[in-house]
Order: structure tokens, then C-alpha cells, then sequence
């Protein structure tokens, strides 16, 4: 609504925009095609589930329980990368009386004696795979939880961090689009009343305050993306038992940059992707100093 007044206020004040739409409709068609694929991407990501862990679990079991009829055998924190289809439409908050395969599946993401009641959310009582928290707004446990975002009214996670991405970038480019507007109209060397430059003014400084917000933002989760981070993950270093004891500067999730680029804009809706924890060895290589060769070799990707 928002970018709907600006732009109707500087079409109001600016004629000269009206005839340029007459001569480049194009030009006109595709800011308003920006505005538009930012509203749906809006309503997109609003709408969309962030990937609770009750709705992993239900799935997690149902494979489970299909693939010991067909073979007889336990569950595997192995093959919980492919899982079933999720009823997306089912609210209710039950969880499936068997919990053996999910508790499992659980516990081998986690390092040997790492105890039970560490990864247990105490609101949900249900096992909590790494990287996982308790959203008190949404009142579930969410997978690769990031923030709880309340102009989305939604959590941001595992399953929709992607289409977050993209409203910032595509309301990023909305409003610096918007403001070269604003700054041709200021340019512009035609006769117009004081009172309409205060106003375009005072629009474009608000503008600006909100350009500003929203290119950091996007510069932050790009940074988050790059180095397969989460914003919980960063600002509460300190209170996550598995992370506490590493070092600021090194990733224990990253797979590199080339890695982490592909499983975040090529995860499929369908798919609860589990990360278990790096071992030692692992822990230890990525907090080795980058040198020379590692950068010839490509280590950072």
C-alpha cells in the first residue's frame, strides 16, 4: 500500500511521467510488474510453512513405518533426507503415539552421550534435531529456525529462508526504483508549487530510511546464506549447548560457499533436510586459518 501512495503521489505531481509511460510503456509495465511480483512473493512467504518438527516427526514416522513393512528394518538418520509429502492443511497439534523411529533419527544428528533431555523442547516435548527452536509466537519448534517475523506474521526456517530472501531483494529493488523517481522529479527543471518539493522530500528521506533497513537486512541474510548461518544461530551463540564451545569465526554448518548457495535455493518443499552435528575432526579443519593453497584449491567453496 505503501508503494502504491508514492508512486500515486509522484504521478500526481509529475506529468512528465505520464508521458514517458505514453512513449515507453515498457518502462512503466515493468516497475508495476516489480510491484506486483512483490506482493505475491509477499503473500507467498506469509503463507508458507516454515518447516516444523511435528510435521517432519509425523513424516519421519509414516516413511518409517512404509519401510519396515517393506524390509523390516529401523530407521536411520540416513534415509530421512527423502520423506514423504506433507499435508500442509492439517493444523492440529498431535503427535504420533510411536516416537522411536523420530527419537532415533534424533539421536544419532547428535554426538554420542549427548543426553535426551538437552534436545528436548520443554514446550512441545518433543525431540529437537540441531539447529532447531521453539517459537513462543507460533507456539511450535521450528527446523533451521531463524526469526519469528511480524510483518510476515510468520517464522522464518527451513522451508521458506529462500523465499524470504527474495521479498527482501524484490522490496530492496522496489524502493530504489522508486527512488530514482523521486530524484528525477527533484531534477527536473520544471516550474512546480514549494509545498509539493516538501512533500517529495519528506517522501524521499522516508524512502531513504527504508532503503537503507532493507539493504542491510538483505546484506545479512545474504552473509547468513553464504556461511549456512541462521540470525538465532548468531546472536545466541552463547546459549546453544553445541555451539558455545567453537569459536566465533568458525561455521560448523558450512559446506562451503558454492554448497550452501545450491541447498538453499534448490531445497524441494517436500524435503526435511537433517544436519547433524560435525564431528571433531570436522570442527577442527573449518577452524584452521584460510592460507595461500587453501584459496588456489577453492576451500572456501
Amino acid at each position: 500500500m505503501l508503494h502504491l501512495v508514492y508512486a500515486g503521489i509522484l504521478f500526481a505531481f509529475y506529468r512528465h511521467l505520464i508521458e514517458e509511460a505514453k512513449i515507453k510503456p515498457w518502462y512503466t509495465a515493468s516497475y508495476f510488474l516489480l510491484f506486483v511480483a512483490t506482493l505475491i512473493q509477499y503473500f507467498v512467504t506469509s503463507c508458507s510453512s516454515p518447516g516444523y518438527v511435528l510435521d517432519a516427526m509425523r513424516a519421519a514416522n509414516e516413511k518409517d513405518n512404509a519401510f519396515r513393512k517393506a524390509s523390516k528394518q529401523p530407521a536411520s538418520s540416513k534415509n530421512v533426507n527423502v520423506v514423504v509429502t506433507i499435508d500442509r492443511n492439517h493444523p492440529e497439534k498431535t503427535v504420533p503415539a510411536d516416537v522411536t523411529s523420530w527419537t532415533k533419527i534424533v539421536m544419532d544428528l547428535y554426538s554420542p552421550g549427548t543426553l535426551l533431555r538437552n534436545f528436548t523442547c520443554s514446550y512441545c516435548h518433543v525431540e529437537q534435531p540441531p539447529r532447531t527452536k521453539h517459537c513462543h509466537d507460533c507456539d511450535r519448534c521450528v527446523l533451521q529456525f531463524d526469526h519469528h517475523c511480524v510483518w510476515l506474521g510468520t517464522c522464518i526456517g527451513q522451508e521458506n529462508h529462500c523465499r524470504f530472501w527474495w521479498y527482501i531483494f524484490e522490496e530492496t529493488a522496489l524502493c530504489l526504483w522508486t527512488g530514482i523517481w523521486y530524484i528525477s522529479y527533484l531534477k527536473a527543471d520544471i516550474a512546480r508549487s514549494w509545498w509539493k518539493d516538501a512533500i517529495v522530500i519528506v517522501l524521499l528521506i522516508t524512502l531513504s530510511i527504508a532503503l537503507i533497513f532493507l539493504l542491510l537486512l538483505l546484506l545479512f541474510h545474504s552473509y547468513l546464506v553464504l556461511t549456512n548461518q541462521t540470525t538465532y544461530e548468531l546472536v545466541r551463540r552463547r546459549r546453544i549447548f553445541y555451539l558455545r564451545s567453537l569459536p566465533e569465526r568458525v561455521y560448523p554448518f558450512s559446506k562451503g560457499v558454492c554448497r550452501n548457495l545450491y541447498e538453499f535455493c534448490c531445497h524441494r518443499g517436500n524435503i526435511y533436510n537433517l544436519e547433524p552435528l560435525p564431528s571433531a575432526q570436522v570442527i577442527e579443519e573449518r577452524s584452521r586459518p584460510y592460507t595461500c593453497s587453501d584459496i588456489m584449491r577453492c576451500r572456501c567453496c
